[in-house]
């Protein structure tokens, strides 16, 4: 059993422990990127996009800088911007509002189902618009939305369908991958995401060749030919460090999925009678990037928690419509019921796919005795 007394940390995610096991190939990839003397949209570069979008399923995958950067581009390289609107999820890392605000168009939320935590395919017809451009779905923490459902709106009145999937990558819904079902897809490399680089790095993937050209010319100044500009771009190009390191952690995704899964079979088995836990709807693969549990007395759950030197995490604490960066689209407290309720109960706890099963069972131990004491 393992034994805490030192109170030796167990945190959200131990990315040295992940190091350990392929700290060898990791090595010696980087050196293959320094010996090249190739350090900017490379041959490591060009190999990760096509394995990407061969793992999601998608025909084209065009790297760059961070997630962020990704879903700025996704919605430039399909024409959203000003004036235009884009229904997406209130209930979602400050980055998916963002990047909406940032090319232009206004944001528009839509509650969530409180199964899920994504957002609610039948709250979305009612928020279109003559000037909706399109709908930017959230796989939110590794929970692949509704997509059917979503595809069909979006078919109905002409939107377009972008997949926010940066804590997504290899969730599935009847076999079919994130990355591969709407118009365009994003995912972040950030260093705690299932895949992970060792700094900031991004994908965008898409079925559909003009718009992958499109994202090639934009995250290079809007450039196809050097120093020939046809349009206004940004800097956002994959390095071959993060892109080298990526191609070996790729081919280990799967495994720490699995591993990922089977913590969180755990902690269901463990909690499923005392508080709200993941819900997994049929046919769909959940990755986990995050395990949540809701309860009334979450801000009490963390504190003794951490009194253990247990790690938890708030995702997330605010809203985005009650954000005060949105305060200008006079959204106000109340018009997002679920989302508001979520916020105020959820709690992450340690999920990666190191996770002994020692120091799971003294989080899980804790966590009971917490809720069997009813403080």
């Amino acid at each position: 059993m393992f034994n805490n007394n030192k109170l030796t940390p167990i945190p959200m995610v131990d990315l040295k422990e992940e190091l350990y096991l392929i700290r060898s190939p990791i090595i010696e990839t980087l050196g293959d990127v320094l010996d090249s003397g190739e350090y900017i949209l490379g041959e490591k570069g060009e190999k990760l996009e096509k394995a990407i979008a061969k793992y999601v399923g998608a025909s084209y995958g065009a790297g760059v800088a961070n997630g962020t950067d990704a879903l700025e581009l996704s919605l430039k390289a399909l024409n959203v911007g000003d004036g235009d609107e884009v229904i997406t999820t209130p209930f979602t890392f400050f980055a998916t509002g963002e990047a909406i605000a940032q090319v232009g168009a206004t944001p528009v939320f839509v509650d969530i189902e409180e199964e899920t935590y994504n957002i609610d395919p039948a709250k979305i017809e009612e928020q279109i618009t003559e000037k909706t451009k399109a709908i930017l779905v959230v796989h939110l923490y590794g929970q692949i939305a509704r997509m059917k459902e979503i595809i069909d709106i979006a078919k109905k009145y002409n939107l377009k369908v972008i997949e926010d999937a940066c804590q997504a990558i290899g969730a599935e819904d009847d076999r079919k991958r994130v990355g591969s079902i709407g118009d365009i897809a994003c995912f972040s490399f950030f260093p705690s995401k299932n895949l992970g680089a060792f700094g900031d790095a991004g994908m965008i993937t898409t079925n559909q060749k003009k718009v992958y050209e499109q994202i090639c010319k934009l995250r290079n100044h809007g450039s196809k030919e050097k120093y020939y500009h046809s349009s206004i771009g940004m800097n956002s190009r994959l390095d071959e460090f993060q892109a080298a390191i990526l191609l070996i952690k790729l081919s280990y995704l799967d495994i720490f999925l699995h591993q990922r899964r089977e913590v969180a079979r755990r902690y269901t088995d463990n909690f499923k009678e005392f508080v709200k836990s993941p819900v997994i709807p049929n046919n769909k693969a959940h990755t986990f990037h995050q395990y949540c549990i809701e309860l009334d007395k979450r801000d009490e759950l963390a504190l003794e928690l951490r009194n253990y030197g247990i790690a938890s995490a708030i995702y997330y604490p605010i809203p985005l419509h009650l954000q005060q960066a949105f305060h200008y689209l006079e959204y106000k407290e109340g018009d997002f019921p679920i989302a508001e309720k979520v916020a105020n109960r959820i709690l992450a706890l340690p999920i990666y796919p190191m996770l002994s099963i020692q120091k799971q069972e003294y989080v899980i131990e804790k966590v009971l005795n917490f809720l069997n004491s009813g403080l």
